[in-house]
């Protein structure tokens, strides 16, 4: 069985599918990425990753990749230009009511997975919200959390941030992803390898004014990225959302 592509299928063929079939919603931002990289990374990635780990786990279960949400929270990175942001408020809606109208359609088992870091918590809410409100199995992770510690395992934390933001682990995978849209000279920061891989997991959240501004829109130092750290990040990735979706997917059983 190979994965199949939400909106390639006809009505009857979604409507036949829907009560057993896992759907993955990849959702990601459209944001400022420093001098260096796209404004479409995060989505880019999550979409990547979505297709990449449905198809590694079709072979197990039936699962179908629904179009890829481009637009994100991204009010912090609208100073830099190039920003088309949600508010919170309203990008929660447009999570909740994509959701609904699934489990409207038949759906019962969702799945998002999230590449932008200001969509985080929103995602968990979402799927906290439609499981309790329309009876259905949710669940939604950030790719880097998700993979966390087989990220740390490949040294992904080394060269600066996990995830960080247009830095050396973001510029790795878009050098191996799509070369083509990565501008150079890479920005340089000293100072800025050997990150604690606790980075993400702080025991507290801590927003600052115009922090993003004070370092120039990303973090660490983006030409410390490497093509093939960048690959070896992508595979670790696709292979465990791959098995944390078969591992959903049977507890729903």
């Amino acid at each position: 069985m190979t994965h199949r592509l939400l909106h390639e299928l006809t009505r009857e063929d979604a409507r036949a599918a829907a009560p057993d079939t896992l759907v993955l919603l990849p959702v990601g931002s459209v944001e400022q990425h420093g001098p260096h990289l796209p404004l479409g990374t995060d989505f880019m990635t999550a979409e990547h990753l979505a297709r990449e780990a449905a198809g590694r786990a079709a072979c197990e279960i039936p699962i179908a990749v629904a179009p890829t949400l481009p637009f994100g929270s991204s009010h912090h990175h609208i100073p830099f230009g190039g920003t088309m942001s949600l508010s919170t408020e309203t990008y929660y809606r447009v999570l909740y009511e994509l959701g609904s109208s699934l489990v409207e359609s038949g759906f019962r088992i969702l799945f998002i997975i999230n590449g932008h870091g200001g969509n985080h918590e929103v995602t968990q809410l979402v799927a906290r919200d439609l499981a309790l409100e329309k009876k259905v199995h949710a669940a939604a992770a950030s790719y880097w959390t998700l993979a966390w510690d087989a990220l740390v395992g490949a040294g992904a934390h080394v060269p600066g941030r996990l995830p960080g933001h247009a830095g050396a682990f973001e510029t790795s995978q878009m050098m191996a992803l799509r070369p083509d849209l990565v501008r150079t000279p890479l920005p340089h920061r000293d100072g800025a390898t050997g990150s604690d891989p606790r980075t993400f997991y702080r025991p507290y959240r801590v927003e600052r004014p115009q922090a993003w501004q004070a370092i120039d829109g990303f973090s660490d130092s983006p030409d410390r990225a490497d093509a093939e750290r960048g690959r070896t990040y992508l595979e670790v990735a696709a292979r465990e959302l791959a098995a944390a979706l078969v591992e959903f997917y049977r507890e729903t059983r």
